[in-house]
């Protein structure tokens, strides 16, 4: 168990490299370029040191800006922090994806990145369109290009220095078992969907066999309703706990050993999400016999992240 004055500070170790990712993350997919800055300036402030981005939130360079700032008032050091971002499906193919690599680490102002993932295991047809299709609304996708050939290019980002470890997100455990058998440099971290109705208990055996983080994104069930936050279980525990429902979500990810990503967008829920501490046993063990199962986005079978809202193509 971890002990509860270590518990909102737990960094899980990488499986390459020194690096050591901190359990409670910030996500990043903020749809208004002003609340990105907000939101990540409290986040940081009220102790997050994880922040998780993608070149397909549009929102690096309001990330960077406010992680720059931030750090710089508060005297936090590069070092300190965790940074994240995501190469997008139509830049899968190798030449494109240095390019996209540099773009994103200049928009977020870095020197380097923490963690470099593959957004979903779907190539999307290259451009600067990220949403390509056809006249019936279809995605195109790329059949040139294969995962492995697009993960030998970020293992070789790893190799330039620029990348501190790389992974994959939004994947099965069906599409990770080949890329991590031919990896030369092993997927350090996994990020999908999880939370207590959809706790990827087989995905979570073999990253815990291999030494990869799974890193957890809606753990408090993206605000759907009726959902997580309502659970009569969940409820139940945070009135015995003397905790918010979304206080004890994120402790059980964190105590089955999962990071996490949250997206408080106000100083106070921002506190309120960091501020966690371990659950009794028998609480954890109640949330883990849950029986609801619902996945909320279906990203991981199509590559169209459900949780971004589609523009229109002009």
């Amino acid at each position: 168990m971890i002990e509860p004055s270590d518990f909102r500070f737990t960094r899980i170790p990488l499986n390459h490299g020194d690096g050591r990712i901190p359990a409670l993350g910030f996500g990043t997919l903020i749809p208004d370029p002003a609340v990105t800055l907000t939101a990540t300036r409290e986040a940081l402030e009220a102790g997050f040191r994880h922040f998780d981005c993608a070149e397909r939130y549009l929102n690096e360079s309001q990330v960077g800006e406010a992680l720059q700032a931030g750090s710089a008032a508060a005297g936090i050091a590069r070092e300190d922090i965790f940074v994240t971002t995501k190469l997008w499906n139509t830049n899968h193919r190798p030449e494109r994806v240095g390019q996209a690599f540099e773009a994103s680490l200049k928009r977020l102002k870095l020197d380097y990145l923490d963690l470099y993932l593959i957004h979903t295991p779907f190539a999307f047809h290259p451009g600067d369109n990220p949403d390509p299709r056809d006249q019936n609304g279809k995605v195109i996708y790329d059949d040139g290009v294969t995962l492995l050939d697009t993960w030998r290019a970020l293992e070789s980002l790893v190799d330039h220095g620029k990348c501190r470890a790389i992974g994959l997100s939004d994947i099965s455990l069906e599409k990770l078992l080949p890329i991590y058998e031919s990896a030369r440099i092993k997927p350090s971290v996994v990020q999908v969907e999880s939370h207590p109705y959809l706790p990827e208990t087989e995905l979570l055996d073999f990253c815990r066999k291999k030494d990869i983080v799974l890193l957890a994104f809606a753990p408090l069930g993206h605000g759907m309703k009726p959902g997580l936050l309502e659970d009569p279980v969940i409820a139940s525990i945070a009135a015995r706990v003397g905790k918010t429902p979304g206080q004890v979500l994120l402790a059980w990810a964190v105590q089955r050993g999962t990071a996490l990503l949250t997206t408080p967008k106000s100083p106070g829920r921002a506190k309120e999400n960091f501020d966690i501490s371990p659950l009794p046993e028998d609480a954890f063990d109640e949330i883990n016999r849950i029986q609801t199962r619902q996945r909320l986005n279906d990203v991981v079978n199509t590559g169209s992240p459900g949780f971004i809202p589609r523009v229109a193509s002009t």
